[in-house]
């Protein structure tokens, strides 16, 4: 910079025309900050020693105005309304020329302009007294001859004379002060009245002279910054023009993948070297990740718009996955069937899924004044439709209160052990059975249950057709891999949960040492600042590129809050349960509640096994028992049988009926004497079971046989 003057850049940036436009300006006086360090509206303003500034564009923002008396400073808008004169200068000129000479730039644009001779003058035989004003007209400039302006004097009586004055006469000359007015636009446009001094007309609180100086608001670039600079030309740095010596300057100008993602088509492929990495908690868990940092560069090889999928696998005692799948994905997949933990969830599912069919896979008791009805392990519903329920008990309003319902019909009979011996009716029987099949339920959406659904689906499908045919979220599994990757992660799932389908706008890139290996970076969901280098492809020109591009990206459960808060911010909560009355509780509570369809069969069955086998007296003989009864005697040589002891009666037995004598018989001789079908009992019975006794003595016999062996 030898050799050049540093000038403010208020003085630089006025004196610039906008058609030379840009220019390269080197700061060199120390460090500026205005306003803010960071920013001046919204833009970053802050220049150090050395800084290269390239000037894009001006406009003008406001005026300066500088009381010339005091150097009082204030700012008046462009739009400004108010009109200005000029104040001529106080200094005399020894000659016509110097007059001249010191005047602004372009004197024919400040043409006329008037001025006084402090002596009398003589031209030829024409005489000018002193102080008389002569209006300046032109110049005129003859060949071998002295240059002369052309100037008209009035006269007395209306009189008027051109005369003209070579520029060599010398005198005291002194300018006269014109009766033209100015705008503020008006004289910030032209460079000659910039220079010169004004005053407000038609006011008595400005009389003193003033110097405008117009503010510019600069648009500039610098290296390494993203935007474009706005800032206003009064800033208080020194400057030089440099533009003739660094017109190969390269300005870096940074990028982040948003930004990438909107440049022209043309502009790809192109070398781009990262200026700043991803964050280190990224979004992403992929083998590219841990390479895109500073200074290493990458291959953008194209732009577009990618569907991906969104996939997880299930919880489990491994962390949970998730996987952003391109659809062009080549592996195939089957259905699984999906779990469903509340009504709510399956309500959800129905509104997709029309028909769904779901089995309970967990018993549930039913509570009668919440509405909730028994549900059993095996039974197969069908969601037909969303409704309302009344609920039995009065709500805290003293009101009947309904809530909303999941209505669905049961397909099948949980437990078809019926021991109904009568099976003369069959056509009755199956007209029972297919009533049953239709039975209709409510269930509440804010119930608590577990269901599975029922699929009848063997079919392989493309994970494309997957989005096309069913609705979303799907369970899947991946029957066969993806034959073109090299590792397929989501081969080795038993479950995966296809959550939703995206559009993203992505960038094709690929590393240097392996232009040939691509990958997608979605632009939204990156954060990194990359800039664009001139270096060559690393390929050569006349032989295409085939690419590989990664189908699979792993990545983090971040990014699936993410994906979940942008698709359900307008969801609505699931129901929550009515408040409960409490006077129908305790009358609930004392009520029994009544047992589901399953439960009272095999209550049934149980009453049953109780009437037949005395359960008490079976365990006392297990041989787990401690305390084993005694065995009986063994039988005697002799067929006699043993003596009889005779029963104590009490007197109440005694009195009210006749009891017959406890006699001990053989099994083998009661049952050749008496056959099964003919014993009688004290009372009268409808069944044809053996007697407690009977069945007693066979299972001593079997306990003690049983004890021996061991």
């Amino acid at each position: 910079m030898a050799g050049m003057t540093a000038l403010p850049l208020q003085e630089l940036i006025a004196s610039l025309d906008s058609t030379c436009l840009p220019r390269i300006l080197q700061v060199c006086s120390g460090v500026y900050f205005q306003g803010s360090i960071y920013e001046i509206s919204g833009s970053e303003v802050c220049f150090s020693t050395g800084d290269l500034i390239k000037v894009m564009r001006i406009e003008p923002l406001s005026v300066c105005c500088e009381d010339v008396s005091n150097n009082d400073k204030f700012e008046l808008p462009v739009t400004h309304k108010a009109l200005f004169k000029v104040v001529p200068d106080g200094m005399p000129y020894s000659t016509v020329e110097e007059m001249l000479s010191l005047r602004p730039v372009g004197l024919e644009s400040c043409l006329p302009f008037a001025f006084t001779s402090h002596s009398k003058m003589t031209f030829g035989s024409f005489t000018l007294g002193a102080d008389r004003a002569l209006t300046v007209l032109s110049i005129e400039k003859k060949e071998g001859a002295e240059d002369q302006v052309r100037c008209h004097v009035q006269g007395q009586q209306d009189t008027s004379a051109e005369v003209y004055v070579p520029l060599s006469s010398q005198g005291e000359f002194y300018e006269c002060e014109s009766e033209e007015c100015f705008t503020v636009q008006e004289i910030i446009s032209s460079p000659c009245l910039r220079s010169r001094r004004f005053r407000f007309i038609n006011s008595t609180k400005c009389e003193r002279p003033f110097v405008l100086s117009p503010v510019y608001e600069v648009h500039a670039i610098m290296s390494l910054r993203k935007n474009v600079l706005r800032f206003p030309s009064s800033l208080e740095v020194d400057v030089v023009d440099i533009t003739d010596l660094c017109e190969d300057v390269n300005f870096i100008m940074p990028l982040s993948l948003t930004e990438v993602f909107s440049q022209p088509d043309e502009s790809f492929p192109v070398v781009a070297k990262i200026l700043e990495g991803p964050e280190t908690r990224s979004l992403f868990k992929c083998s590219w990740l841990p390479e895109l940092s500073k200074t290493n560069k990458l291959v953008f090889h194209k732009k577009g718009t990618s569907a991906l999928i969104l996939l997880s696998s299930l919880k489990s005692r491994k962390a949970q996955q998730y996987f952003l799948v391109s659809q062009q994905y080549g592996g195939r997949f089957r259905r699984r069937p999906r779990e469903f933990n509340s009504v709510y969830e399956l309500y959800v599912a129905s509104t997709q899924t029309l028909g769904l069919k779901v089995n309970v896979i967990r018993n549930f008791e039913e509570v009668e004044e919440e509405g909730l009805p028994a549900l059993s392990v095996g039974e197969q519903l069908m969601v037909v439709r969303c409704g309302r329920l009344d609920l039995p008990c009065e709500g805290s309003k003293g009101q009947k209160e309904s809530v909303e319902a999941l209505l669905c019909q049961r397909l099948q009979e949980p437990d078809d052990d019926d021991d109904d011996d009568d099976d003369d009716d069959d056509h009755d029987h199956e007209e029972v059975k297919k009533g049953d099949e239709k039975e209709e339920i409510f269930l509440p959406l804010y119930m608590q249950g577990h269901f599975v659904e029922v699929l009848g689906d063997t079919k392989k499908y493309r994970l494309r057709d997957l989005g096309k045919e069913f609705s979303l979220p799907l369970d899947v599994k991946v029957v066969s891999r993806d034959t073109e990757l090299e590792t397929d992660p989501l081969a080795g799932f038993g479950c995966l949960r296809i959550e939703g389908a995206l559009s993203e706008p992505t960038i094709q890139a690929s590393f240097l040492q392996r232009p040939d290996y691509c990958f997608e970076i979605p632009a939204q969901w990156l954060s990194m600042s990359v800039s664009f280098t001139k270096d060559p492809l690393p390929w050569p020109n006349d032989e295409p590129l085939k690419c590989h591009t990664e189908k699979v990206t792993e990545v983090t459960d971040t990014f699936f809050y993410e994906f979940r808060k942008q698709g359900n911010s307008d969801a609505a909560p699931p129901p929550r349960p009515p408040k409960q009355n409490l006077s129908c509780t305790k009358a609930s509570k004392k009520m029994p509640s009544k047992p589901s369809r399953k439960s009272t069969k095999a209550d049934k069955s149980k009453h049953r096994a109780e009437k037949s086998i005395p359960t008490k007296q079976f365990s006392d003989l297990t041989l787990n028992n401690k305390r084993r009864p005694p065995a009986p005697p063994p039988p005697s040589s002799d067929s006699k049988p043993p003596p009889i002891t005779p029963r104590k009666y009490s007197e109440a037995e005694m009195t009210t009926s006749k009891a017959l004598p406890n006699t001990y018989v053989k099994l083998e001789e009661s049952n050749n004497k008496v056959p099964r079908c003919e014993v009688q009992s004290g009372e009268d019975s409808d069944h044809d079971y053996e007697s407690v006794d009977d069945f007693l003595g066979v299972m001593v016999k079997t306990a003690q046989e049983s004890a021996l062996f061991y």
